[in-house]
């Protein structure tokens, strides 16, 4: 009798850590020559065969056709040698599965291919879900899209550590289609299983748990013990209660509806994000009938993924991957000394020390860093409601600091003082002999061009843009401002410091207003013209957000600050004096100090965060919309041109992210290429004629026909 090899883990290489996922027997093909490129299939002492999901070529699991055809084979396998259990996990350390594989359904546009497709997949998970033996998914890290779908076939789910569960499928234009519309709603409270699927929304560890999407929540230590119990049936499997049918009775789902509806269209108008309508209308006719309910799953999802909002939203998924791939750079700096402890320069500090640098915040005045650090306080109250000591940890790491003694330790020192060429270069001349070899000095300048910025530094090479765009806690977009003088290694590290503080990088060259001002002070300046010609302010902000903008050019402006406004229209204006003069009255309004939003008044008045708006605003005309998106569109073409942006990726991406373009229309530029080049020439040929020379059409745009 020969000897068998000795047993061995499978993953005994995988760092930062190790899974649980042995001791199993070697050999990794199957007896028929079949060649398993992404699962790989184990025995444990027990007999229960543990199938190992690892995409060969791939940081992170995604289903495909050739992955799922994969898992296929395998259940063939299964059914033949009937062990008494299967668990499915993730050999990847960063997560289960991140869902379907977007980039293959991105090379299709027949809606037929997809159901084809999808009929496949969906046969494939059905076979997990009828084979007769227990199954049970081990889940670490991110379960999303169609990983959960996966899980869901599966008899159970055991959740290890901090596990997050989602279907972030509408955020791409689509629900989901590989069954999570049959399953989720049969498997935990149909409305909470709707309200997941509807908004996107990710569930972690105890919630998971406490809805039923998981029977079990386990430390890694102890998963074995864990899929023991459950392949045992000492686990006992999540049952739906008697109110969570009635939920999914006809009439109830019918009620439930209208309220879901009406909430959707609060966040997203029908006419521009169809696939929260069709997911309601799917359940209310579908929902009692699990057949036709999966039939028609594949249908609807097959249309909207070949509908333009859907391909607009996955362009804007990679474009933001695109982004990503730009803050992937070392840099290993742990320390960061911001200066101003205003608004932005607090919020800045905040959201660094959030994210593990230790941060020390200087100001002249012990007001503002007080005021910053009550700010902190209560950012951190709502995102680490959860974690009360990853919220002390970070307090303990923002260190309030009147003397700027933090500068000398600091590897990145950000500027974020008002708006002010002297003042910036005075704080540049006092800072300058404190930093150490290979700091990084940083300017969160909104629109002065660094080579004034420069004027007086010693070492002008350590000197980069990172402009964040307020508030910082949310908006993901920074502006990374090169100039002809700066190192290669200073912009590779500003790009890897915004990749730790999970921000995305646009690189631009300094000009007046870079990328994002510079396109958006014409639209808010143009907006002011329409006041000053009568037209009330809330039906101007309704004419942008019919077109898909998140809000108003008015509104917009109040949450900026008139104060910020009226600074970057007279910085551009000095550089083209095509654009209209700002307004008396908004001078005016600056001087008094209504600013907007943080100070209680501006062109709104705001109560509770909220701009006071008056009544229905009056349906928009085209020329209203366009004349407030167009010169926006304008100046990307312009920044192209000029080569402050490379690519016109990297402006729709600016774009999108920093201020709310309709995501639907993939960005500006995209928008203008659906639309076509020549029509918006000639339409801002048609509104220079009309209202002025602030409309002339940019010669760019006779290259992109």
């Amino acid at each position: 009798m020969s000897k068998s090899p000795a047993p061995k883990p499978v993953l005994d290489i995988l760092e930062p850590r190790d899974l649980e996922l042995g001791p199993f027997a070697a050999g990794e093909t199957r007896d028929d020559g079949f060649s398993w490129k992404h699962w790989r299939m184990r025995s444990d002492e027990d007999g229960v065969v543990w199938l190992l999901f690892d995409k060969q070529g791939a940081s992170a699991n995604t289903l495909d056709d050739e992955t799922l055809t994969e898992l296929d084979a395998a259940l063939d396998r299964l059914e033949h040698d009937r062990p008494p259990g299967l668990v499915i996990r993730s050999s990847k350390p960063g997560g289960f599965v991140a869902g379907a594989d977007i980039a293959q359904f991105r090379r299709i546009t027949d809606a037929a291919q997809i159901e084809a497709l999808l009929t496949r997949g969906h046969a494939v998970l059905d076979r997990l879900d009828r084979l007769p033996l227990p199954t049970v998914a081990v889940i670490h890290g991110y379960c999303l899209g169609g990983g959960l779908e996966l899980a869901l076939a599966c008899d159970k789910r055991i959740a290890v550590d901090d596990a997050s569960f989602g279907f972030p499928e509408v955020l791409l234009g689509l629900h989901p289609g590989l069954g999570g519309t049959v399953r989720l709603p049969r498997l935990i409270n149909p409305v909470q299983a709707m309200t997941m699927m509807l908004t996107g929304k990710t569930e972690r560890g105890r919630r998971a748990k406490s809805l039923g999407l998981v029977d079990a929540l386990t430390q890694e230590r102890h998963v074995r013990a864990a899929v023991k119990d459950a392949i045992g049936g000492g686990l006992k499997p999540h049952r739906q209660g008697l109110l969570d049918r009635l939920h999914d009775v006809g009439p109830a789902r019918s009620l439930l509806a209208s309220r879901m509806r009406t909430e959707a269209a609060k966040k997203a108008p029908k006419k521009d994000y169809p696939a929260p309508y069709q997911l309601i209308d799917l359940w209310v006719a579908h929902g009692g009938d699990r057949d036709m309910m999966q039939k028609e799953e594949i249908k609807s999802f097959s249309r909207l993924l070949v509908s333009e909002t859907s391909r607009n939203l996955v362009r804007v998924f990679f474009l933001r991957e695109k982004l990503k791939g730009l803050a992937k750079g070392r840099w290993e700096g742990r320390r960061v000394h911001v200066i101003g402890a205003g608004a932005m320069g607090g919020d800045i500090a905040a959201w660094c020390a959030w994210h593990g640098f230790t941060v020390s915040l200087a100001d002249m005045k012990p007001e503002p860093l007080a005021g910053a650090i009550k700010r902190a306080a209560e950012l951190y109250g709502k995102i680490g409601r959860d974690n009360r000591r990853k919220v002390r940890d970070a307090l303990d790491r923002l260190i309030p600091d009147l003397q700027g003694e933090g500068a000398a330790s600091a590897d990145l020192i950000i500027e974020a003082v008002p708006e002010n060429l002297g003042l910036k270069q005075k704080v540049f001349a006092g800072i300058e002999p404190k930093m150490k070899p290979g700091a990084i000095l940083a300017t969160n300048t909104s629109s002065i061009p660094l080579e004034q910025l420069r004027d007086g530094l010693k070492r002008p090479e350590r000197l980069v843009g990172i402009h964040f765009f307020n508030p910082v806690s949310r908006m993901q977009l920074v502006e990374v401002v090169s100039h002809d003088q700066v190192a290669t290694d200073v912009l590779a590290g500003a790009g890897a410091f915004l990749g730790r503080i999970d921000r995305l990088p646009a690189p631009v060259k300094s000009s007046p207003g870079f990328l994002v001002n510079r396109a958006l002070t014409p639209y808010m300046l143009e907006a002011m013209v329409m006041l000053d010609e009568g037209m009330k302010k809330e039906s101007i902000d309704r004419a942008a957000e019919d077109f898909g903008m998140p809000m108003g050019p008015i509104e917009l402006a109040d949450q900026v600050g008139l104060d910020i406004c009226l600074h970057v229209a007279e910085m551009l204006k000095s550089s083209n004096p095509d654009l209209p003069d700002p307004p008396q009255w908004l001078r005016d309004k600056v001087a008094k100090g209504e600013l907007g939003k943080k100070t209680g008044k501006g062109l709104y008045d705001w109560k509770h965060d909220r701009a006071t708006k008056a009544g229905e605003a009056a349906a928009p005309t085209p020329e209203t919309i366009d004349r407030l998106i167009l010169p926006m569109l304008n100046v990307c073409m312009a920044c192209l041109r000029e080569g402050v942006v490379t690519d016109e990726e990297i402006v729709d991406g600016a774009m999108v992210f920093a201020t709310g373009f309709a995501p639907f229309r993939g960005g500006p530029m995209n928008y203008a290429r659906t639309r076509g080049a020549g029509d918006v020439r000639d339409t801002l040929a048609r509104l220079a004629v009309k209202y002025g020379p602030r409309f002339r059409p940019d010669a760019g745009w006779d290259s992109l026909e």
